[in-house]
């Protein structure tokens, strides 16, 4: 089976996801005998449809129902098996994305949306269109997914349309389809899938047409670059885009150079381009990473964002076992809109449904968004996002332990050397010997570089990097004291799962002991589980952390641990009401 050479340039990328599509040169390599199986399988899956809708003759012939021509030879084709007949197009674009290798799946990013996601994200754009309720509505316009893969994220959309215009003239409704709905992928084969996919929908309004009058189903996909400036303006774009590292033309890196900090991510790209295709009522809706929301890198984009655009409700994903099969990154149903909205709804969703968590101020700017994850902790985000300071304009540097353990192994022993600081190492609050790191207990100086970028030789507090999921704080720290480092030999080596901070000035607006005292309080664990949902903490988003006035931090310096406590809770109103 060989597939046709799609018109379409090849975009080099980083080790975690490729734009490259699959073309004729690559196809014995990309293409694993079981998607070639899935691919070939298909026109009999469109027989059982089309006869199930009422359908004969022609009609059960793929190649003469639908205007989209196979991107391979169809010569000869398998048997299909019995069970295949019952799919439904969710179903068939997964089978389809999970029988290509997981090579390729890596490389270019590829997956494949399940109903248990294109459904909420449907429901969340439909919302924001002003076409909320139970009753099935027209599209407003055009609605696009610039990395349709499947057509998955478009299905529910052109099922509605479909119910609510059951009352016109099916010749009509099929022929305005088109201007309508519109996908685009790079990869062929996913767009003839995709293809398929939608036009099975459109069998039964088919078949209320008249023998006579009947025109082949339209193609409502194509194969080409979701980045590319759209042609048209779209009232709502969805989408599920491609993750991984991308490297950029020039003349890319220039159009994308207002959402790119440091190495681009594609999905960020995606979603840049997106709202750039949106008319002027228009709603983006996109299954994204929870590191859009917080991450370094997406900075800009966030500031892009919340000043073309509003964040109008957001979705986190509790569970992933069984919704992603080979994406790690935390997920959400993120949907902006071009009105000026002032709040957005948060939500979870989970094995049970969809579950309301709060509604807070549309979150603006390129600082990290706090936005709580669950209904407990709604008012501390509410206290936090109106705070004046962070830590670091109270005056404290946040950076990343410099040892990469994995690339020092051969300077590391359990017997000599500089005492290396393991984030296990105070994972109860206190600083202690984790026994798991014995073997590693030491770091040997080999030139004064590592005398100057290794080794801390001053007071500091230290905080995880990263906590374990079964652990019941995400802020976890220690006070790193002159006491510590003179038992210690006057110096350490922090390891790399590890974020050191240290004061910028001689007088910064809260003391080292405060802070460490603040930093083990359930309201600030509350607060830094509204900035980073994972178990993840960057040395960006802990110098983001909120912290109340000048006086307030200077007034609790003289605060007993008790009071600290009350006085805390009561500022970051913890266990508090919206």
């Amino acid at each position: 089976m060989a597939l046709q050479t799609a018109l379409i340039e090849d975009r080099p990328l980083g080790a975690r996801g490729s734009r490259r599509h699959i073309s004729s040169a690559e196809a014995s390599a990309e293409l694993s005998p079981t998607a070639s199986a899935v691919l070939a399988a298909l026109p009999s899956w469109w027989t059982a449809r089309a006869d199930a809708a009422g359908l004969d003759g022609v009609w059960l012939d793929v190649t003469q129902a639908v205007s989209a021509e196979p991107p391979f030879s169809m010569s000869e084709l398998p048997q299909l098996e019995e069970e295949w007949g019952a799919l439904t197009g969710e179903e068939v674009g997964q089978a389809y994305v999970e029988s290509l290798s997981a090579a390729t799946r890596a490389r270019h990013g590829r997956h494949y949306t399940p109903a248990e996601l294109s459904l909420p994200l449907w429901s969340q754009v439909r919302e924001a269109l002003g076409r909320g309720g139970a009753a099935a509505k027209t599209l407003p316009g055009l609605v696009r997914d610039p990395a349709c893969g499947g057509g998955a994220l478009l299905l529910p959309a052109l099922r509605e349309h479909l119910r609510a215009s059951a009352g016109v003239n099916p010749r009509l409704v099929l022929a305005g389809l088109p201007n309508l709905l519109e996908g685009i992928d790079n990869d062929p084969a996913a767009v003839w899938v995709a293809n398929l996919v939608l036009a099975a929908e459109m069998l039964p309004t088919l078949a209320r047409i008249p023998e006579k009058d009947r025109r082949p189903l339209p193609a409502l996909c194509h194969v080409g670059d979701g980045l590319a400036p759209a042609t048209r303006s779209a009232r709502a774009v969805v989408m599920n885009p491609p993750y991984g590292r991308v490297k950029l033309s020039d003349q890319e890196r220039e159009r994308f150079s207002h959402v790119v900090y440091g190495h681009a991510n594609i999905y960020g790209l995606f979603m840049a381009a997106g709202a750039e295709g949106l008319d002027e009522q228009g709603v983006l809706g996109a299954l994204v990473p929870t590191s859009f929301l917080a991450g370094r890198y997406f900075s800009p984009l966030r500031e892009h964002f919340s000043s073309t655009l509003r964040l109008r409700e957001l979705g986190f994903v509790e569970k992933r076992s069984g919704v992603f099969s080979t994406v790690l990154q935390e997920t959400c149903l993120a949907t902006f809109t071009m009105a000026r909205i002032r709040q957005a709804s948060i939500s979870t969703l989970n094995d049970e449904g969809v579950s309301k968590v709060a509604k807070v101020p549309s979150p603006r700017g390129s600082e990290p968004w706090i936005i709580p994850r669950r209904t407990d902790i709604a008012a501390v985000s509410a206290a936090a996002s109106q705070m004046p300071l962070t830590l670091s304009s109270a005056g404290w540097r946040v950076s990343t332990g410099p040892l990469v353990w994995n690339r020092r192994l051969a300077d590391l022993n359990d017997s000599s050397g500089v005492p290396v600081i393991w984030s296990a190492d105070f994972d109860g609050g206190r600083l202690h010997t984790d026994a798991r790191r014995g073997a590693m207990r030491f770091f040997v100086v080999r030139s004064d570089r590592d005398r100057r970028t290794m080794l801390l030789s001053e007071p500091a507090v230290l905080v995880q990097r990263t906590t374990a999921p079964e652990q019941t704080r995400r802020l976890t720290s220690v006070h790193l004291t002159a006491e510590h480092l003179e038992h210690l030999g006057g110096s350490v080596v922090i390891e790399n799962h590890v974020n050191v901070l240290r004061p910028t000035s001689a007088e910064p607006a809260l003391s080292m002991s405060l802070l460490s005292r603040l930093l083990q309080s359930s309201a600030l664990d509350a607060v830094a589980r509204c900035i980073s949902g994972s178990v993840a903490l960057s040395a960006f988003e802990l110098s983001a952390l909120p912290l109340p006035s000048a006086e307030t931090l200077a007034s609790w310096e003289r605060l007993d641990d008790q009071e600290l406590s009350v006085a805390v809770s009561k500022e970051y109103r913890l266990g508090g009401r919206l």
